[in-house]
């Protein structure tokens, strides 16, 4: 055991001793050698670390992709509008169709040909509407819809009496069967919450030449059948004449 030197405290004494201890050890495990032979034949490996590689991003060169196109429409055939105008074009200045280029005092007749329809015409054809209405089976309820712009036109949204939706027609949406005079069908789709047809009301409109001025009347012969008898608007009658 080694002598305390003079001066040293009792905890240095010990820490002296613990320290020349441990020294003696590693000397006998000859630590020391061992280490430094380690040292020098250990072969020089790269360090762990992994090393980045920098990400090279290429100006990525746009693909064009197809128009959206809605489902039901995915299977027909894709519309040209600037040949679809041209065609139009050409029929309106056949057929005299209505133009916003034409002077917007008069109205103009939808479906092909025609001039102005007057307030009287208009009149006359509600008033021989509502005689035949009159002259239906009461059986069967019915009602006369004077025929606008928004109904055979532009939208062909064609709007119902509340009243009678309330009272004889479905609560839900279901389709609505129109027989014509001839006795054919064409099915159009009835909105309950919005008390009218839609889908399929254009094609009835424009397959028959309904006209803004005429007078219409439905009369339900089935839960889902409307029979529809049509009046016409005299075409050409101006108020003018009358007048003079």
């Amino acid at each position: 055991m080694a002598i305390e030197k003079k001066g040293m405290s009792a905890y240095e004494a010990e820490r002296e001793r613990t320290v020349e201890e441990n020294k003696r050890k590693m000397e006998a495990l000859n630590l020391r050698h061992l280490s430094a032979a380690v040292a020098t034949y250990a072969p020089k490996t790269p360090s762990p670390m992994k090393h980045k590689r920098r990400r090279i991003i290429e100006a990525a060169t746009p693909v064009p992709s197809p128009p959206r196109r809605s489902r039901r429409l995915a299977h027909l055939p894709e519309v040209k509008y600037a040949d679809a105008c041209a065609e139009v074009g050409e029929d309106s200045e056949r057929a005299g169709r209505w133009s916003p280029r034409r002077r917007s005092g008069s109205i103009y007749l939808a479906g092909g040909g025609g001039g102005p329809i007057s307030m009287k015409a208009r009149m006359e054809a509600a008033s021989k509407a509502e005689e035949l209405e009159s002259q239906l089976d009461p059986e069967f309820p019915s009602f006369m819809k004077r025929m606008l712009h928004s109904h055979v036109v532009r939208g062909f949204w064609l709007g119902l009496p509340s009243h009678f939706c309330d009272t004889y027609l479905p609560k839900n949406d279901c389709t609505i069967t129109l027989v014509d005079e001839k006795d054919e069908e064409f099915e159009s789709k009835y909105l309950a919450y919005k008390k009218g047809l839609s889908g399929g009301w254009a094609g009835f409109a424009l397959d028959h030449v309904i006209r803004d001025g005429d007078s219409t009347v439905f009369q339900l012969i089935k839960p889902t059948t409307f029979k529809v008898h049509i009046i016409r608007a005299a075409v050409g009658d101006d108020d003018n004449e009358e007048m003079e």
